[in-house]
């Protein structure tokens, strides 16, 4: 299991980003993708990646995917979507705090798996 810090502008990004991360990278999201606060997002992103970020978000949302961490990256760095996407290995220190946080976490509202459930 892999966590992914997605970063957006808006909610339609978020959202074709997370319809990319399933068509195109072929991964697995498991469960409903949680929101969590932009700003401890651009924190963290900036902690994992070791530098200023350029921008910062406006909607933010942590995603569970079935896929291994290292299947993730590889196929993340494949596609091109429209928001930033960040796969937080068991590495870094902030996975262990964001998988507690992950339950207590709501709901992202208007997605939808676009994987067949039976495959």
């Amino acid at each position: 299991m892999a966590l992914i810090l997605i970063r957006a502008e808006d909610q339609g990004k978020l959202l074709n980003t997370l319809a990319d991360i399933e068509r195109h990278a072929g991964l697995k999201v498991a469960g409903k993708p949680r929101i969590l606060n932009p700003k401890i997002a651009d924190e963290i992103a900036g902690k994992i990646l070791k530098q200023k970020l350029r921008s910062t978000s406006s909607i933010a949302v942590l995603v569970r995917v079935e896929d291994d961490t290292t299947k993730s990256i590889v196929n993340i760095r494949k596609i091109h979507p429209p928001a930033h996407v960040i796969v937080i290995s068991e590495e870094y220190g902030e996975f262990k705090d964001l998988i507690k946080l992950f339950n207590e976490l709501p709901y992202l509202k208007g997605y939808y798996s676009h994987k067949n459930k039976e495959n």
